[in-house]
């Protein structure tokens, strides 16, 4: 997938919630995805540090990532 094609993205509370997990667990997860995996940062008047957001594929990558944290502290 060609990540300049993204035509929407969804913040990491909307994914956190639509994945049923918590927000700060995700957000130290996916810390270390560049834009080529999917994450992008959005800033706006209510998040002047900006916030994680994720294309399609970065959501991918991040339930990936998810599985490998997951399978490696059992």
């Amino acid at each position: 997938m060609q990540v300049n094609k993204v035509h929407s993205v969804r913040t990491l509370a909307l994914v956190a919630k639509d994945l049923g997990e918590d927000v700060d667990w995700l957000a130290d997860i996916a810390i270390d995805m560049e834009p080529e995996d999917g994450l992008i940062w959005v800033y706006d008047p209510e998040h002047t540090d900006g916030t994680m957001a994720f294309s399609q594929f970065g959501i991918e990558s991040l339930c990936n990532l998810i599985e490998i944290h997951r399978s490696t502290t059992k």
